[in-house]
């Protein structure tokens, strides 16, 4: 019988989803040599190796894989005893765990605040990361839902709209198109572009559309994240296409101008996203269902609160 921790599970689990031993360390706050020794008892007490190393990458053995099955289904049972055991109480509290795309701090946080102040007993859990990450977490079924603007194909999952992410174009006020009108996307397509890293979601958006009016864009440079790329926007290194509700800050400064481009602006939606078959606590199932009827009241709100500010007018 194998006599393993439950930390040691949840050790496992993180390395052999992520393959990195170092990485895994970082996702629970551990150092690298306590998650190393932790899975060299576990490999004590199953008895054979749990991982193999193939040139300098980590691979699962036939047993690591058989445990790694294992893990998952014992990791998920309990995270839904707790939720269970959390809604036999009745009340809207404990924890709710969420994962958003870097674009979704923008707006994440506010409606977080916002249901905390309704139901205080609420722990949110809020971690913010790049796409593929992302997507890694909702393939393991770590969190209760996940924040993102494109809904992956390959993963059987669940889907909730719950806010507009509304895509422009943007420039430096003193760019040679800040002034001009129905500007056409080939001469975008003919700028330096700012881009975000292969696998975005807005990356794709971009590169979809384009292709439709037969162009093809090559970002002039690409940059992980929305605050790295209005930085080069207004350093004046290009254009670059940003979600709305990352600019509120830059264009009530006019720092930052939105083009009149064609197509533009784009049209997506947010969406919340869990696993199919994931059962949901009361925390989580009500924050969700917060963000389809209030979600995007709540933003409209902060858009014209913030506007209200920096013009020097009461919000009324």
């Amino acid at each position: 019988m194998l006599h393993a921790s439950l930390q040691q599970l949840r050790l496992f689990e993180a390395t052999a989803r992520l393959m990195s031993i170092t990485r895994a360390a970082e996702e629970k706050h551990l150092t690298q040599p306590a998650v190393s020794i932790q899975m060299k008892k576990l490999e004590e007490s199953v008895g054979m190796p749990l991982f193999e190393t193939v040139g300098r990458k980590l691979h699962l053995t036939v047993a690591g894989h058989e445990l790694y099955d294992a893990c998952r289904d014992v990791l998920e049972r309990l995270a839904d005893l707790d939720a269970a055991l959390a809604d036999l109480q009745g009340e809207v509290a404990g924890p709710v765990n969420l994962v958003g795309v870097s674009s979704a701090k923008y707006f994440l946080p506010y409606l977080l605040g916002n249901f905390i102040k309704r139901y205080p007993k609420v722990e949110p859990r809020l971690r913010v990361t790049n796409r593929a990450r992302l997507l890694e977490r909702l393939d393991a079924n770590e969190d209760h839902l996940y924040i993102m603007g494109q809904v992956p194909e390959d993963l059987p999952v669940v889907e909730y709209p719950f806010l507009e992410n509304v895509l422009v174009i943007v420039a430096r006020p003193d760019h040679p198109l800040a002034t001009q009108k129905n500007i056409p996307l080939k001469a975008i397509a003919e700028q330096r572009l700012i881009g975000r890293e292969p696998g975005s979601g807005t990356r794709k958006a971009v590169e979809e559309l384009f292709a439709k009016s037969g162009l093809k864009v090559s970002p002039y440079m690409e940059l992980s994240g929305a605050d790295e790329i209005k930085h080069g926007v207004m350093a004046g290194l290009g254009v670059a296409v940003l979600s709305l509700h990352s600019l509120r800050l830059e264009l009530a400064a006019n720092k930052i101008v939105i083009l009149d481009v064609e197509n533009f602006p784009l049209r997506r939606r947010w969406y919340a996203v869990h696993r199919q078959g994931k059962r949901l606590s009361l925390a989580a199932q009500t924050f969700l269902d917060y963000l389809q009827q209030e979600g995007e009241q709540e933003i409209e709100h902060l858009l014209t609160h913030d506007s209200a500010i920096l013009a020097g007018t009461p919000d009324v």
